[in-house]
């Protein structure tokens, strides 16, 4: 294993950031995979995980048994570990900024449709290398101005050239679900029933640019846009991985969930072992255009009358808001038939807040999908 250290903050800068990343076998002798937990740093799920990861992936290094490179950063942002409000973790969104850390990624494949001219040819394996190396060249150009886009110009170099992305994060109060692009829906299916995944919802783009998108995008994109003269496979299957929700922290849940993905890694030729067989998918992939946010009428006391994970039909009744002074009890409906796979831990509510949210297999949505 090798540690690497990569400095976020500037010589003069009034704070002192850094990133801390662990890379397995050896690149350049098979597929690279990328492994990330805690962007949003107040989810904490992913960094215990990485740390099962971290005592597998050290065996089967010591054994030889990687085929390639694993990078595993089990603590992607320094930045909002040290982020707290009157004692409470802080997160999600950079607190000098307010911009969201998985926002905002430098997507590469506008400078790449020009870069790549004359560059591109009928070797599929060629087009590939070349698509990384331009790809790694524009996210080093990036010009951050803030320690918040130095540690996401990070981020996205560590990544950007890998086979396979996963960003480990967590809901409010979630069953296990996973975002992944459109096109990736095949190669993401091992994955989600190694994990059991409740919901796996799909967008070509969800807006606003996240990393697992900065990564994996622009691989359809520039397919589409050079056509079949130019062969270029889809080379990144990258994926956001919700890892329930923020209180579900413990040991057992952990392992299982590193041992799925190491199983995942076996299954994709990264490690030298027997794949495990695939359990029955507990779900089919739905478009993340068909989920529906249940949001709150009015403020008051929200009680939850559906479990977690329980397939709804459209019009149940999901949960009551009351209002403590007037009395006042709302139902609150879907409209939609599908899994309620996400809700808010918060019992008292104000008006206009998401409270929950049902995958449903129909899009109905546009615009930027993504809860902020």
């Amino acid at each position: 294993m090798q540690a690497e250290k990569h400095p976020i903050s500037t010589l003069h800068s009034s704070t002192a950031y850094a990133l801390n990343s662990f890379h397995f076998g050896a690149p350049g002798t098979g597929k690279k995979v990328y492994i990330q937990a805690a962007l949003h740093a107040d989810e904490v799920p992913g960094m215990l995980v990485a740390q099962f990861l971290r005592r597998e992936l050290l065996a089967l290094e010591a054994a030889g048994k990687i085929r390639g490179e694993v990078v595993l950063v089990p603590a992607a942002n320094p930045i909002g570990l040290a982020q707290a409000i009157h004692g409470a973790p802080f997160g999600r969104f950079d607190l000098s900024t307010g911009v969201n850390f998985n926002r905002a990624y430098k997507h590469v494949a506008q400078e790449l449709k020009e870069s790549l001219v004359g560059e591109l040819g009928a070797d599929a394996d060629a087009n590939v290398a070349a698509v990384r190396r331009h790809a790694r060249a524009s996210v080093a150009s990036w010009q951050a101005s803030t320690d918040a886009d130095a540690l996401k110009k990070i981020l996205l170099g560590l990544a950007i050239d890998a086979d396979i992305v996963l960003d480990l994060h967590c809901d409010n109060e979630a069953v296990l679900h996973i975002y992944t692009g459109t096109p990736l829906a095949d190669a993401v299916a091992p994955l989600s029933a190694l994990l059991g995944a409740h919901a796996v919802l799909l967008a070509r783009e969800a807006g606003e640019e996240p990393f697992d998108e900065a990564c994996s995008r622009l691989w359809w994109e520039l397919a589409e846009h050079f056509g079949a003269a130019f062969p270029l496979p889809l080379s990144c299957l990258s994926t956001t991985v919700e890892l329930r929700g923020e209180m579900d922290v413990g040991y057992a849940l952990a392992q299982r969930d590193a041992e799925a993905l190491i199983g995942f890694l076996a299954h994709a030729g990264v490690i030298d072992a027997a794949a495990p067989s695939l359990p029955a998918p507990l779900c089919q992939p739905t478009p993340l255009e068909g989920v529906e946010p249940i949001l709150a009428p009015h403020a008051g006391v929200l009680v939850f009358l559906c479990e977690l994970g329980q397939r709804v039909e459209a019009g149940t009744v999901l949960a009551e808001v009351t209002d403590p002074v007037s009395g006042v009890c709302t139902p609150l409906r879907c409209t939609v038939a599908g899994v309620f796979f996400a809700r808010s831990a918060h019992r008292h509510v104000l008006r206009g807040m998401n409270v929950g949210k049902i995958a449903g297999a129909t899009a109905f949505r546009s615009g930027k999908l993504l809860s902020q």
